[in-house]
């Protein structure tokens, strides 16, 4: 009983296949639930429609920051109105990222605050996008009372001290692919270390790709693999977090179990 607790089926990579990945999750993965994430214009309306099409899909709505210079006032107000959705679950993916250069880092900000107050408005989790921005990261949460709402730090990938000050500010951490990665020490510290009821695990597919599926498209299904090599880290049998890790999903997003 696996819960994939972040995904974007929507992708146009499975445009060939989408229903057969699906179906391949639940049945020879043992996938029961999803949450999809739509984060801009475009995959919005396509991650609320497979959201529509599936029972056990769910979907967070927010704007990425490599996509926050698109965003618009009438965007933010479109936000609001689709967390009356009833299969809404969470504001985001929302955040900060430093790799890629597609929007300023002060438009990136600005879109950011504005999501987490929206998030505090309407009472809805978050869902945080964190990549070479650690410290701004951390210090507008604060800065915003997002502990208010809390939510989930999505793939992490920073060390245990910072995973400490997430856990302090009401996040739970998600790990996805990198945790199975060879080199991936911080993830496998984290993994091992983390409170097992703060715990979330996540395929971010198509990205990330667990071992031995790194570099290929990844899918809802391999949060089995994921699940698998957390489990090894902290001793445990592989059911026991599946089930500890699919109950923290739920409550997160406020989903009956």
């Amino acid at each position: 009983m696996l819960f994939d607790s972040h995904t974007h089926l929507n992708d146009t990579q499975f445009d060939e296949d989408r229903d057969e990945v699906i179906r391949r999750a639940r049945e020879e993965y043992g996938v029961t639930r999803i949450v999809n994430i739509g984060f801009d214009r475009e995959t919005i309306p396509a991650s609320l429609a497979l959201a529509e099409a599936y029972d056990f899909i769910y979907t967070g709505v927010g704007w990425h920051p490599v996509e926050a210079v698109e965003m618009k006032a009438a965007d933010l107000d479109w936000l609001e109105e689709l967390c009356d959705h009833p299969k809404v679950v969470a504001l985001g993916e929302m955040g900060l990222d430093y790799h890629w250069d597609k929007s300023p880092k002060g438009v990136q900000e600005s879109v950011f605050r504005q999501q987490i107050r929206l998030a505090r408005e309407v009472d809805m989790p978050i869902i945080i996008h964190n990549r070479k921005a650690d410290e701004d990261v951390v210090r507008i949460l604060k800065e915003e009372k997002a502990d208010e709402v809390g939510g989930v730090m999505h793939c992490f990938s920073g060390d245990w001290a910072m995973a400490e000050e997430c856990l302090t500010m009401n996040f739970y951490i998600g790990l996805g692919g990198p945790v199975t990665f060879k080199n991936a020490k911080q993830p496998k510290e984290v993994a091992k270390r983390v409170p097992l009821d703060r715990l979330l695990v996540e395929t971010d597919a198509p990205y990330l790709a667990p071992h031995p599926n790194r570099g290929k498209r990844n899918e809802s299904g391999y949060v089995r693999l994921v699940a698998e090599t957390i489990a090894e880290l902290r001793e445990l049998p592989v059911e026991e977090l599946a089930a500890r890790t699919y109950e923290n999903t739920c409550r997160l997003f406020r989903i009956p179990d």
